[in-house]
């Protein structure tokens, strides 16, 4: 099979100047990466509404952004996209996330390396990736650890990288393929 990109990028040079402004966020930021933004920018109205959501619920929002960088990851995992699956948040780094956490994401209930509320927010992660059937346990086990509010921005950021996740895996991109100086959010190796 062969393995070239579905979509082509959209170029920068034709972008205005607030989603020129966007892509280099992208380029800092570490997640998304800039390719996946390029192929999104052919939509504007596609690529308005991943970049204001991602922001206002992975970036910012009222659960912690590295329990939802976590639930990336392990979305990214499930899905089989490396692609995103070998970026990282530069923001969870900063804030502590070391990359020896990613180690065990896909057993999680079984790692030491998970406090009680990222398995928590894992095992929300796994039930909306898995179509799981949930019991009453499930749900008083997450209602332990989160607020309501927590639990729609967490289940509402799954389903978007979930879905996202999904549909980059066949584009076939590849990182520093646009923008290609930017080395933000790549695992470092």
């Amino acid at each position: 099979m062969e393995n070239k990109q579905r979509i082509s990028f959209f170029p920068y040079d034709q972008m205005d100047a607030p989603m020129q402004t966007e892509m280099q966020r992208c380029a800092t930021e570490g997640t998304p990466r800039p390719e996946s933004s390029a192929i999104r920018a052919h939509a504007p109205n596609a690529f308005w509404a991943f970049a204001n959501s991602w922001q206002d619920i992975f970036y910012n929002g009222v659960c912690e952004h590295s329990i939802k960088e976590l639930c990336r990851v392990y979305i990214s995992r499930t899905v089989k996209c490396e692609f995103c699956g070998n970026q990282r948040s530069e923001k969870a780094s900063t804030e502590g996330l070391l990359e020896m956490k990613y180690d065990d994401l896909l057993n999680f209930e079984s790692s030491d390396k998970y406090n009680d509320r990222q398995k928590a927010a894992l095992a929300y992660a796994e039930a909306i990736a898995w179509r799981l059937d949930l019991d009453d346990a499930f749900w008083t086990r997450l209602h332990s650890h989160f607020s309501e509010p927590e639990i729609v921005e967490l289940g509402c950021f799954i389903a978007l990288t979930f879905g996202q996740q999904s549909w980059i895996r066949i584009l076939n991109i590849d990182h520093q393929t646009y923008m290609g100086e930017t080395t933000a959010g790549l695992v470092k190796k």
